[in-house]
């Protein structure tokens, strides 16, 4: 029993570890991307088995003998990543709280830190997958007449201005932030994109920037992946060790095993 209990322990080890490096690994792999923000892995010990309960008499104490270990959790961090300026326009960093928030074709909506938008042709202000951009009421941001409009700005409150070849300026909407309280319920659906519909924020919820505790927009700048490089090094190496760990008991198990069996030879 204590040997397949050991033998047990260390496939647990290589099967959580394995998690481990496939987070650090995804980490290391978005140091680069726009909003990243980075996880990791928390383990607890799993069921043990119980040779003896502990009771109320003197000495009497519990023993158990452990199975291995599991993953307890897999968090992420949402501290802001630094502002990197880009020089365009429609490149919008949040500095402070709050997310973007597109909706697909189907009306879907998803919410994102990552602001390199784009105008399209028809004067839509979309993101990179081509999902338009909502403004604090709720509706796609839309620059009329799009195509005559000399140039577009958007300011510090998400305010979207057009001016004409004459220098007429338009008001044109203003962009909204979501706030969503409960970051732990998003749920990452790639391309930078976040499912919040189990977070408990509405598209109702849906402010201008720099009102009610969120951030202010930065044109011309992007946040960067919040990825601490020599904090994913340090924990590649432990982790990276812990695997081997699990693996060398796998071996020493197999090798009184195999004494085991030629004690009948």
């Amino acid at each position: 029993m204590a040997l397949i209990g050991t033998l047990t322990s260390g496939i647990s080890a290589l099967k959580t570890f394995s998690k481990g490096l496939d987070v650090i690994g995804n980490n290391l792999a978005n140091v680069n991307t726009t909003g990243y923000k980075s996880s990791s892995v928390s383990f607890a010990d799993t069921f043990s088995n119980t040779l003896r309960s502990a009771s109320t008499a003197a000495g009497d104490t519990a023993i158990q003998v452990g199975t291995g270990v599991q993953v307890a959790g897999i968090s992420t961090n949402y501290t802001q990543g630094s502002l990197s300026s880009t020089g365009n326009g429609t490149d919008l960093g949040i500095s402070g709280n709050g997310y973007f928030v597109v909706q697909n074709s189907n009306g879907a909506n998803f919410a994102t830190r990552d602001g390199a938008f784009r105008w399209d042709t028809g004067g839509n202000l979309i993101n990179a997958q081509g999902y338009n951009v909502l403004d604090k009421a709720g509706a796609k941001i839309q620059v009329a007449n799009y195509s005559t409009m000399a140039s577009v700005s958007i300011g510090g409150d998400g305010t979207v201005t057009a001016f004409d070849a004459a220098g007429v300026s338009t008001v044109s909407g203003q962009i909204g932030l979501l706030a969503v309280a409960d970051q732990a319920k998003l749920m990452k659906q790639g391309n930078n994109l976040y499912d919040f519909s189990s977070t408990g924020a509405v598209i109702g919820d849906l402010a201008a920037p720099a009102a009610s505790g969120l951030g202010s927009i930065e044109s011309g700048r992007l946040e960067l992946s919040n990825v601490d490089l020599t904090d994913q090094f340090a924990s590649l190496i432990t982790t990276q060790r812990s695997f081997q760990a699990g693996s060398r008991l796998i071996t020493v198990s197999d090798t009184v095993l195999e004494d085991i069996v030629n004690l009948k030879r």
